[in-house]
């Protein structure tokens, strides 16, 4: 067995966009809250700059190495959706990766949201629809997960656990780590079966953040020049675990900078090595005992410079709007009606909370991105004119709220 596994992780999610028309005149007859035409053309962008380039030269990079590069996806359910609404060629791009057996596919929260920090019950509802939807699309049973934009905690990872899954994935935070390295496998605290994998976010942020950066020390970075950071794990650390967002090739990364040769001739140069082969994130659990256990009590997240949910949460306009979500949670049950209960899951996606986020100082250009609204406050009154008018439908149905 090789020493050194680099174990590739891509998220890979689009929200369905609310209208932004929608204000308070709204509220009681017009029940059309998204924006079909922005999230088509959106998404029909994206696909034509990443989803389909990448996984042409994903599946030209399994094919070359004959099974030895190996990836893994997490593609949110609305995501998904979007896909078979969209742009159904990517969903059967897809699903050649799938037939190589060399992609895993990694089971999180359906709607991508922040379910696990407000209600248990709908994030169990949510995480066992997307490990179904996978099933259908793919035919895949996963065995890994990771949360929403990998925030993650003890209790979530003991939650996990009892759902029956071998492994989590979430960030190599430095306040969680400290002297420690991201470079192997651990065990969440309370757990006893359950595997962890951080992580690394220096080697990951060279691809996904600074590939294009001319100021940047490490520019330009070739397939060579990172092949031989990649080495220098050799004998302090088992595996390097690469993580990032899918949108990296051809999106946040644009085809100019040499994203895509970059990816195809990468791989080739970390398998020259005899040392270091690619895994995938349940291939890494099941080669690699854990070195210790690590302890998280407290929300940690791959997002912005903090590493936690300050992305999501934390200021008048976050907090006021996800509460009034969660609020509604039980009559929209109640009602039992199937499309009402999927508007309204649609309405946790995380991203609607991050178009609130007012940390302009520090991440103001990554909130931005894709962002509909000209600022927080707009995405806080347009999200919340929305779930009036589902509150107000409930009423008119006689469901208390």
């Amino acid at each position: 067995m090789s020493r050194v596994s680099v174990c590739f992780y891509f998220q890979v999610h689009q929200p369905f966009r609310l209208r932004q028309d929608y204000n308070f005149f709204c509220i009681g007859h017009d029940h059309r809250y998204e924006d079909d035409e922005n999230n088509r053309n959106i998404l029909r962008k994206v696909a034509q700059k990443c989803y389909l380039p990448a996984n042409r030269v994903m599946l030209e990079l399994v094919r070359r190495h004959e099974g030895r590069f190996r990836i893994s996806y997490s593609i949110s359910g609305v995501c998904l959706e979007q896909f078979e609404l969209y742009a159904p060629e990517v969903l059967d791009s897809f699903r050649e990766l799938a037939a190589t057996g060399c992609v895993e596919f990694i089971n999180e929260t359906y709607y991508h949201s922040l379910s696990f920090l407000f209600s248990k019950a709908e994030f169990k509802r949510q995480v066992l629809a997307h490990k179904q939807k996978l099933k259908d699309l793919f035919g895949v049973t996963p065995k890994t997960f990771r949360n929403t934009e990998l925030i993650y905690n003890n209790d979530l990872a003991s939650a996990v656990e009892a759902m029956g899954y071998e492994l989590i994935l979430t960030e190599g935070a430095d306040q969680v780590l400290g002297w420690r390295s991201p470079n192997f496998l651990y065990q969440p605290e309370p757990t006893t079966k359950l595997k962890l994998l951080m992580k690394n976010y220096r080697l990951s942020d060279d691809i996904a953040f600074r590939f294009s950066n001319r100021g940047w020390d490490g520019w330009p970075l070739t397939a060579e020049k990172f092949a031989s950071w990649v080495f220098q794990v050799a004998g302090n650390g088992e595996v390097i675990n690469l993580f990032m967002d899918y949108e990296t090739f051809g999106e946040h990364q644009w085809e100019d900078t040499g994203i895509f040769e970059f990816l195809r001739h990468m791989p080739g140069k970390v398998l020259e090595h005899p040392d270091f082969s690619f895994k995938t994130p349940v291939e890494v659990a099941r080669s690699y005992a854990p070195v210790a256990k690590i302890s998280v009590p407290y929300f940690i997240s791959w997002a912005d410079i903090e590493r936690d949910t300050t992305a999501w949460l934390g200021n008048p306009l976050q907090d006021g709007a996800i509460e009034l979500a969660y609020s509604l949670e039980r009559p929209v049950l109640k009602s039992k009606d199937v499309g009402l209960i999927h508007t309204w899951r649609k309405m946790l996606t995380s991203d609607h909370f991050y178009y609130m986020c007012t940390k302009w100082f520090s991440d103001g250009d990554v909130h931005k991105y894709f962002n509909p609204y000209k600022t927080p406050y707009d995405a806080f009154v347009i999200y919340c004119n929305a779930l009036n008018d589902l509150k107000e439908t409930l009423k008119a149905r006689g469901i208390a709220c």
